[in-house]
């Protein structure tokens, strides 16, 4: 069987097309996520920690030297949009969680 038979049966299955399907409404979804904790959920924990904005936040462990040839930026550990991206991971597991946890429900009426 040739390459290019072998991958139209493959790509036309059920499977791969639902996983695709799949992939591209998940990577929506994660932007929808990423959106909902930079832009809804961040900026009021930001004002209640006194006007925060957790994206600046970092530590400098070496400063920048604008004045070289060429300029050397600074060295820095982001943590702020560390935890920005940690929110974000686990509002995602929490929707992946919730919507397996409704699967086996259903396949346990089902069966």
């Amino acid at each position: 069987m040739s390459i290019i038979k072998e991958f139209q049966e493959f790509a036309v299955k059920g499977d791969a097309v639902d996983m695709a399907v799949g992939i591209v409404i998940g990577a929506a979804f994660g932007k929808i996520v990423t959106s909902l904790v930079n832009d809804i959920i961040m900026p009021p924990i930001g004002l209640l920690l006194g006007g925060v904005d957790f994206r600046n936040l970092k530590v400098i462990l070496k400063a920048a030297k604008l004045d070289a040839v060429p300029p050397v930026p600074a060295v820095t550990l982001n943590y702020g949009q560390f935890i920005n991206t940690t929110i974000d991971f686990l509002i995602v597991a929490f929707a992946i969680f919730m919507v397996v946890k409704g699967i086996n429900s259903l396949k346990k009426k089902s069966a």
